[in-house]
């Protein structure tokens, strides 16, 4: 079968097989990140190798969606801009991996995690195992979330109370430049306009546009139930 036929593949399901092994990927890789920290961190040689095995993984799968997209004349500007969450948390993980910008880390952790996570229970995917956008989506989400938890169990950052708030308005102002972006192309980046046509979290926060305001709710909770976790434990983990 070649995984980059667009006529080849049959249609995602939800909690197929293959999603609960992306998943159990996943948990995988995060208690293995988390174990073996103390070794990591010791072996500037392993450090270095697992920072850019992430990099990479958050880099080559997107220079290789946009290759795809062009190449089955799919390119379209009201879908293929890199305007969603994770296409914002993709970015500053890069960037705070390559070079870091300590304001940033607070996007990256919650907004990261918190939204990759719920993509990859929830997946909005088309495609099912093995084409090219199956493995695309999962390899750059797991990527999303490992991403900050490199940066806090391996670079030693963390999370504070002001850097929730500093998310929220980070968050805003990305809404607000996507929700304009959608006025101007008759997009729906950031299902800001209407829920995606899959199964999502955003079936049980109500109709458009009241889920809108829930989304912040629900945000502000899931942030604040990560952070409970450092005020359990000491400076350094």
């Amino acid at each position: 079968m070649n995984m980059f036929n667009t006529h080849n593949s049959t249609d995602f399901v939800m909690f197929s097989t293959s999603h609960f092994l992306a998943l159990i990927l996943l948990v995988l890789l995060v208690f293995s990140l988390y174990f073996f920290k103390a070794a990591i961190r010791s072996n500037d040689l392993l450090k270095k190798w697992i920072k850019y095995l992430i990099i990479g993984a958050l880099v080559i799968p997107e220079l290789c969606l946009y290759i795809w997209n062009t190449d089955q004349s799919l390119w379209d500007v009201t879908t293929s801009l890199p305007l969603e969450l994770c296409s914002f948390t993709q970015l500053i993980s890069i960037i705070m991996l390559v070079k870091p910008i300590r304001i940033l880390y607070p996007f990256v952790f919650f907004a990261g995690i918190g939204g990759a996570m719920q993509a990859m229970i929830t997946p909005n995917l088309q495609y099912a195992f093995p084409h090219f956008i199956f493995f695309y989506f999962f390899i750059t989400h797991i990527s999303i979330i490992l991403a900050p938890f490199y940066l806090t169990w391996i670079e030693h950052y963390r999370p504070t109370w002001k850097s929730i708030g500093v998310t929220m308005v980070l968050l805003n102002i990305c809404v607000l430049f996507v929700g304009i972006i959608n006025l101007i192309l008759n997009s729906n980046y950031m299902f800001l306009m209407h829920k995606p046509y899959s199964a999502s979290i955003l079936d049980i926060l109500g109709e458009y546009p009241y889920y809108l305001i829930s989304e912040e709710f629900l945000a502000l909770f899931i942030f604040v139930f990560m952070y409970s976790f450092f005020l359990f434990k000491s400076q350094k983990v």
